[in-house]
């Protein structure tokens, strides 16, 4: 297991866990974005139980369950893919650094789960 696959999936592990906990906390920021991008807050719980879901594969993935995080990995890249095209619906450019971020760090960590 490389450093730089440790390193990459923490990351991704703590800041998609975070937004997952923000989530669930309807956060203000949370509420104002996908009131912005057209996402019913009822939806916030399903998507941050997705979210808390590939965290945890991601973990289970470091801790010797190698297909899981794989696939966590690849769940997580598909849901990014699908915040990034929800932004670019709704016309939401200002913030897409955010949803880019995440999708970036999916995207790192299933190739670097691959890899293994």
């Amino acid at each position: 297991m490389s450093v730089l696959y440790v390193v990459v999936t923490v990351v991704t592990i703590v800041v998609t866990g975070g937004i997952a906990i923000a989530d669930f906390a309807r956060a203000k920021f949370v509420l104002a974005n996908s009131a912005e991008v057209g996402v019913p807050q009822s939806m916030l719980p399903l998507l941050g139980g997705l979210k808390a879901a590939g965290a945890v594969g991601l973990l289970l993935g470091l801790l010797g369950m190698d297909i899981l995080g794989i696939a966590a990995a690849g769940g997580l890249v598909l849901f990014f893919i699908g915040a990034v095209a929800v932004h670019v619906r709704a016309r939401v450019f200002y913030n897409m650094a955010f949803p880019g971020t995440y999708l970036a760090l999916a995207v790192a960590s299933f190739a670097l789960a691959i890899s293994q």
